[in-house]
């Protein structure tokens, strides 16, 4: 049976109501995914709208931090098959953008609710940290669709959960808990229903209130960038973090640190 007129209105109704949203404040930039009528289903327009996004969030200076979250209590429960043309690759198009998040030079951190499921795994598993609530669910899913999992996705999992773990997601495509997600390297914290905003946003202000030379760095470094580590001393030896942050011990106040990437 073919579409019907009624069908296609209301296709072209949840695609307008997919979107990316995205605030800056104290320092933190908040994007969300917000496509209600799927569980915040990637469409391929959000695909290609995130790596321009965050280019110009990386770009903004009052940016410290970045949190990636899901509108209502689903964080993404994938890609939006049905929103590709003919002519799209999903994989590239999921790939390119979780690149580009996995480049960030500042730190980010996705804050999980409910499913967080095949491309919404895939985004999670590129930011540096990953906190979720009690109930939520993980999945990483190409199995069920005969699809290869990319290289680059595949390692970045094999490094959070190990090797075992990575298997154990891929061939199943199965659904794990969160507790089997903290239990397997996948999460930092896991926190009790209600509690996932409150932690985020005092984690993030710890963050934003941190050197970004320090940062930096240490983030090349843990993704195994470790062959710039003369680039890196000479911008330490360049900045004035250092001095900064032994006279604010000194002198008991909190240090304002200003290198910025």
């Amino acid at each position: 049976m073919g579409m019907t007129a009624r069908d296609s209105i209301r296709r072209m109704d949840a695609d307008l109501d997919a979107t990316l949203l995205h605030t800056v404040a104290d320092g933190v930039a908040t994007v969300v995914i917000s496509h209600p009528a799927k569980r915040n289903a990637m469409t391929a327009a959000m695909w290609r709208a995130l790596p321009d996004l965050l280019t110009a969030l990386a770009g903004d200076p009052a940016v410290r931090a970045l949190v990636l979250t899901g509108a209502g209590p689903t964080f993404c429960a994938g890609a939006d098959i049905s929103s590709l043309t003919g002519d799209e690759d999903p994989r590239a198009l999921a790939v390119t953008a979780e690149e580009a998040l996995a480049a960030f030079p500042k730190p980010t951190l996705a804050a999980i609710r409910g499913f967080c499921v095949g491309g919404g795994s895939q985004l999670a598993a590129a930011c540096d940290l990953r906190f979720a609530e009690e109930g939520a669910s993980f999945g990483v899913t190409p199995a069920k669709l005969g699809i290869v999992y990319p290289a680059s996705s595949t390692r970045r999992l094999a490094s959070l959960v190990g090797p075992a773990w990575a298997k154990y997601l891929l061939f199943s495509a199965e659904l794990i808990g969160a507790d089997q997600a903290l239990r397997a390297g996948f999460l930092n914290e896991l926190l009790p229903a209600g509690q996932l905003d409150k932690r985020v946003a005092e984690f993030t202000r710890i963050l934003a209130s941190r050197s970004q030379l320090t940062q930096a760095a240490a983030k090349e470094f843990a993704d195994g960038r470790t062959d710039r580590d003369g680039h890196w001393d000479a911008r330490a030896a360049a900045s004035d973090d250092a001095a900064e942050g032994v006279a604010a011990f000194l002198e008991r106040r909190a240090p304002r640190f200003t290198w910025t990437p």
